[in-house]
């Protein structure tokens, strides 16, 4: 490979704007085989804190929700923030080479292709792991190794076997999926604190590790104390709607200005502040006393309690319960997440740009957890496709003559 002077090489490997000194992960490196949300997603978190995330794409089109639609789009602009793109066609010999070359100084991969591809391509971790021993893999799947290890898997399938739909929903109607990616988002949490035991076990003794992060399985663990209940009781849960069953009332009531708030208390002492708040005699009567009293009589509470929350705005119905020390929040739209006063206030969200092309920025949100040990990192927005390829490879080493044999060869 031809050799580049040192300033080029120096200013070439630097990280992006986002990455801040002091994460946790500063000085990591993340090579992200990832497309839509499992593997983008566990790969912006090591990015969140402090890695240097290199998103590796395929040349004609790169993720594949990346300028699908606006669902699409926008998934792919919060998933891929504060990552560099690099375009590689790993099925191009010149490509794979400059992919071994980027091994040299990378700590973690993680990727979600289908079963089989990496080793396909020659880049599974067995065939890594020889060269490059103190390698972290991580490969987010739909399932452990075992009898569905080859099956199709999307986010429904695993909250479909892992009993989430069963739950999920209302009694008498179909089984419905979550709002949001959970069976992708939970995979990747998994997998994001493998990689960080994995990277700490490393340090340790010197020798990298294969994770495996599946959605279903991950999923399973979500429905641990519903499983931990039906083994216990023989009893088997059904849809729920926004109610639970240890608790009543335990739901959510339409207010006088047609919106919906969830009211829960947990105890008798807010049981009885409900009912103070609410100007009802409720927790003295014999049917609703006791959190068994109401259980049993749960549909005559609802009634009163429903028709008692119609005379009431969302907005006065939450300052009264709040004010008694009772659980309740008004059901928020997604415009109104954006907007609200807490989020604001403690700066989670960060601005970025879109990489669709258009000139909006939007909201997305941060890093949730804060620490007194390190500040959370200021975002960039998602990378064009191939944004970065160029500072990349000569940051390891390629000049403009190499990168163009790799442009005519079709490895980038």
């Amino acid at each position: 490979m031809s050799g580049v002077d040192e300033e080029t090489a120096q200013s070439s490997s630097e990280t992006t704007d986002t990455a801040a000194q002091n994460l946790p992960l500063d000085g990591v490196r993340v090579l992200e085989l990832g497309h839509i949300i499992a593997g983008p997603f566990c790969s912006m978190i090591l990015a969140d804190l402090g890695a240097d995330v290199i998103k590796v794409e395929h040349p004609n089109g790169g993720d594949l929700i990346r300028g699908s639609s606006p669902v699409g789009n926008s998934s792919f602009n919060y998933v891929n923030r504060d990552k560099r793109s690099l375009t590689l066609n790993l099925k191009s010999d010149a490509a794979l080479e400059a992919f071994f070359d980027l091994l040299e100084e990378t700590d973690v991969i993680v990727e979600n292709y289908a079963p089989g591809t990496a080793e396909r391509l020659g880049i599974g971790y067995e065939s890594l792991k020889q060269t490059y021993p103190g390698l972290v893999y991580c490969s987010i799947k739909g399932f452990n190794p075992g009898p569905y290890e080859s099956y199709p898997a999307l986010d429904p399938i695993a909250e479909a076997l892992s009993g989430m739909m069963s739950v999920t929903g209302h009694e008498g109607m179909p089984p419905v999926r979550s709002g949001t990616s959970i069976a992708d988002m939970a995979a990747s949490l998994y997998g994001a604190i493998a990689v960080l035991g994995a990277l700490y076990r490393r340090n340790k003794t010197g020798v990298g590790s294969k994770v495996t992060a599946p959605l279903f399985e991950s999923t399973v663990s979500l429905m641990g104390y519903w499983l931990a209940y039906t083994e216990a009781y023989d009893d088997i849960p059904g849809p729920m709607g926004a109610s639970h069953p240890n608790w009543a009332p335990y739901d959510v009531f339409k207010t006088g200005d047609d919106e919906w708030v969830f009211i829960g208390p947990s105890g008798e002492q807010q049981w009885e502040a409900l009912c103070n708040a609410l100007n009802l005699d409720l927790h003295t009567d014999d049917r609703f006393e006791t959190l068994v009293d109401r259980r049993e009589n749960l549909d005559e509470l609802m009634d009163i309690l429903k028709a008692e929350c119609r005379s009431y705005t969302s907005a006065d119905l939450v300052a009264s319960l709040r004010e008694a020390g009772v659980p309740v929040a008004k059901v928020n739209s997604m415009d109104e997440v954006v907007d609200d006063p807490h989020l604001q206030a403690t700066d989670f969200f960060t601005e970025v740009s879109t990489a669709e092309g258009t000139t909006r920025s939007v909201n997305v949100p941060r890093f949730p957890v804060v620490s007194s040990g390190f500040d959370r990192l200021k975002s960039s927005g998602p990378p064009k496709l191939g944004e970065h390829t160029e500072a990349i490879l000569s940051s390891i080493g390629y000049d403009e003559s190499d990168i163009d044999n790799l442009r005519r060869e079709g490895g980038v």
